[in-house]
């Protein structure tokens, strides 16, 4: 790891009297880890390693951000949450984090930060207060509201999840600064009706970008204004280090966590059941398409048709059946079934139901 700025820290004998957060709790040292880098699988990653490992007698808090992405809950369904070829088409990330919760879509607009403590010494009132804190350099007057959200005059300029395991906690959410609006629908909640999922659906809230209250902030003024915030609740100087992707070859645990949630099992696998129907009238005949899906694998498919060919049809179930469900499983599947039907007139149709289940997905 590289280390970017060691300030010696010391223990905490006064209370402070300045202070508009919480009022401070006796620790050992505070540490500061700011990610230099925008992947977002390399984040979610090193947040796990670091909920895993930290020094329990430390308040730790994690600074990051990611280029477009969207996140998803561990039980969610991409093939509902998403809108998946746009994301291919942009170059749009998809994660899937191990917490529950909604999709989000995250860029380099949104900051994100991770306070990690022992259960003992947590407090989610107390990082609430750091972050309103972190606000007022800049004029801008925030407030909780209800477990997760902060707002101001009313709209959401972050949300919070938080997670419990033994003596680790954490508190984690999104400060909203310059994020793309117009992504939050091109990328969430395609309209497909006919998609029915056992996935959590996620909610849109009113948002609002820090920027339009504030020219001054962005990510590097809100991520030293937090710093600062959090130094202050507790009193002590942070040891701030640099972290990034070389991390990867030094650091075996974090590797690891990073090759499972990069693994398409896991981002698309990991998908609960669901069911997805298609019927489109082509010259030929009409197609209506029906399939069932489990952990992102096409376990059944059924093709009811007016089209004249019958044996088509079956060539069509028989080699879709354990594709991924996606572009590329849809690809190799059809093609498979043209290479069964090459020199008939339904190898010509076998291409166009394949361009059109492409554009569906």
């Amino acid at each position: 790891m590289k280390l970017h700025c060691i300030i010696v820290s010391f223990n905490c004998r006064f209370m402070s009297t300045t202070s508009t957060t919480t009022p401070i709790l006796p620790t050992k040292s505070t540490k500061v880890y700011v990610s230099t880098t925008d992947n977002p699988l390399f984040n979610l990653a090193t947040e796990d390693w670091l909920f895993n490992h930290f020094d329990l007698s430390q308040q730790v808090l994690f600074l990051w951000r990611n280029k477009p992405t969207v996140v998803i809950g561990r039980y969610q369904n991409p093939f509902k949450e998403c809108h998946l070829q746009a994301m291919e088409k942009d170059g749009v990330v998809l994660a899937r984090r191990y917490s529950g919760g909604g999709a989000v879509y995250q860029d380099h607009g949104n900051s994100i930060f991770t306070f990690l403590s022992a259960t003992d010494d947590y407090d989610k009132k107390r990082n609430t207060g750091i972050i309103i804190d972190s606000l007022k350099p800049f004029i801008i007057q925030a407030e909780a509201s209800g477990r997760n959200d902060v707002l101001v005059d009313g709209k959401k300029v972050s949300g919070s999840a938080f997670k419990q395991s033994g003596k680790r906690s954490f508190h984690h959410g999104t400060m909203l600064i310059n994020i793309d609006a117009n992504s939050l629908a091109k990328y969430l909640n395609p309209n497909k009706e006919k998609l029915k999922s056992k996935g959590i659906t996620s909610v849109i809230s009113r948002v609002c970008n820090l920027n339009t209250l504030s020219p001054t902030i962005n990510h590097q003024t809100w991520s030293q204004s937090i710093i600062n915030s959090f130094e202050k609740q507790y009193n002590l100087k942070a040891d701030i280090e640099e972290l990034n992707t070389k991390d990867l070859e030094i650091i075996p645990s974090l590797k690891e966590t990073f090759n499972k949630l990069s693994a398409w099992d896991w981002r698309f696998g990991n998908s609960p059941p669901f069911e997805h129907q298609f019927e489109k009238r082509f010259d030929w005949g009409i197609m209506d398409v029906n399939i069932n899906c489990s952990k992102g694998i096409i376990e059944k498919i059924k093709i009811y048709s007016d089209a004249l060919n019958p044996i088509m049809i079956e060539v069509l179930q028989e080699s879709l059946i354990g594709m991924e469900y996606g572009k590329d499983g849809i690809t190799v599947g059809m093609d498979r079934a043209k290479n069964l039907m090459k020199g008939t007139d339904s190898e010509k149709e076998i291409e166009q139901l394949k361009q059109w289940l492409i554009d569906e997905i």
